[in-house]
């Protein structure tokens, strides 16, 4: 998997592509790069030419080296990974731009949903039920998950909501 450094990026004109969830894009991206988060890369790359240089960037290279290794199997022969990622970039001095909606970040959001709803069982199970314990051992379960493996369910289905998305200029 190749590589390129932010001096690269400026000196170049690769096409760059941002594979992060809207909210992390919004608080912090490199001009003129285009958000395609990472579960839509296939399905919008019919429309990339194979050829063309493309740089792929994420918040650290994680999901950028994912993104373009599914490229690379697509038949896409010029995908780059951006080194250290928005991160790197970020400790450069370089500046990123924000969008005007800025949503919480996603973890945010998971924990404040995570504790809202352990509290909502925990008040069911005294007031109501006590298997209503049940729901708060779920999402108990799931934040351990999510740890382990370093996977959100519930990050994945906040990001889908509609404060999540980019709203069109």
């Amino acid at each position: 998997m190749r590589t390129v450094n932010a001096s690269e990026i400026q000196s170049g004109n690769p096409t760059l592509v941002d594979v992060r969830e809207y909210p992390e894009f919004a608080a912090g991206f490199i001009r003129g790069a285009q958000l395609v988060p990472l579960s839509q890369v296939a399905g919008r790359a019919s429309a990339w030419p194979k050829d063309a240089p493309l740089v792929m960037i994420c918040k650290s290279g994680r999901r950028a080296t994912l993104a373009a290794e599914k490229l690379d199997t697509m038949g896409f022969s010029n995908v780059s990974v951006l080194n250290g990622g928005v991160d790197a970039w970020r400790e450069q001095g370089l500046t990123l731009q924000t969008a005007a909606h800025r949503p919480w970040a996603l973890e945010r959001q998971v924990r404040v949903t995570a504790g809202t709803l352990v509290v909502i069982f925990s008040v069911l199970a005294l007031v109501v039920s006590p298997k209503f314990l049940a729901g708060a051992a779920f999402v108990g379960a799931g934040l351990i998950f999510a740890g382990v493996s370093n996977t959100c369910m519930m990050g994945s289905l906040l990001g889908k909501m509609p404060w999540n998305r980019a709203v069109p200029q």
